[in-house]
């Protein structure tokens, strides 16, 4: 599901900034916010009325950043997101209706797994990369380097999500297993709505600081 090219992108990401955005207003400067700390890649949750104009305005306003739509959960939201020009599409589950709606769409797509039999349902729709959601409350690194191993000569990659901070990063990023973080603390919503885009840049740096630490370029 994932082009070559773009699963290269979120390699060399290595963290993904997810976001919730209430007011359209602020997508282009939390946008710019993150990327001046180095962070290229943001999946935009669609949790809120707004989440597709602010898809639109950071795909048109801030080139540099890779934009995607999470929490995307059905044909008719696949179908929104691809219009309003996300480059990919996250869900956190593993729905085989939406699977293949992504698949005949064309639309990058990333499914969430937590089991064996979820990333089974995700390989058989021809999915590579793949979000471990959520990751700390079903057991962590340790859990993933489980349910993975089972697979890895599939080349399959996974997006971890949920519980990650700048504390366990780095265990998490030394993990062959793992293609990007999926990182919600860099960029917290009430953060945003105070307008605080140097504290976004300066989480942003700092765990940018950590990837390059742990995956030098």
């Amino acid at each position: 599901m994932f082009p070559p090219e773009l699963f290269h992108k979120f390699q060399q990401a290595g963290v993904a900034a997810v976001l919730t955005i209430d007011d359209p207003a602020h997508a282009v400067p939390v946008a710019n916010a993150l990327l001046a700390g180095g962070v290229t890649a943001i999946e935009l949750t669609l949790r809120t009325a707004t989440a597709l104009e602010s898809i639109r305005r950071i795909r048109a306003e801030v080139p540099g950043v890779l934009i995607g739509a999470g929490t995307v959960l059905n044909r008719r939201q696949l179908e929104d997101v691809k219009a309003a020009g996300a480059a990919f599409a996250v869900a956190p589950g593993c729905n085989p209706d939406t699977l293949r709606a992504a698949r005949d769409l064309g639309l990058p797509f990333a499914p969430g797994v937590m089991t064996p039999s979820d990333i089974e349902q995700a390989v058989a729709h021809d999915c590579k990369l793949l979000k471990f959601f959520p990751a700390e409350s079903s057991g962590g690194l340790a859990h993933l380097n489980n349910i993975a191993t089972p697979f890895a000569h599939l080349g399959l990659r996974y997006i971890p999500l949920g519980g990650i901070t700048a504390e366990n990063l780095p265990a998490y990023l030394k993990s062959p297993h793992v293609a990007c973080i999926g990182g919600s603390w860099l960029a917290k919503p009430d953060v945003i709505k105070r307008g605080d885009w140097a504290a976004i840049t300066a989480a942003a740096a700092a765990a940018i600081a950590i990837v390059r630490t742990v995956r030098p370029v």
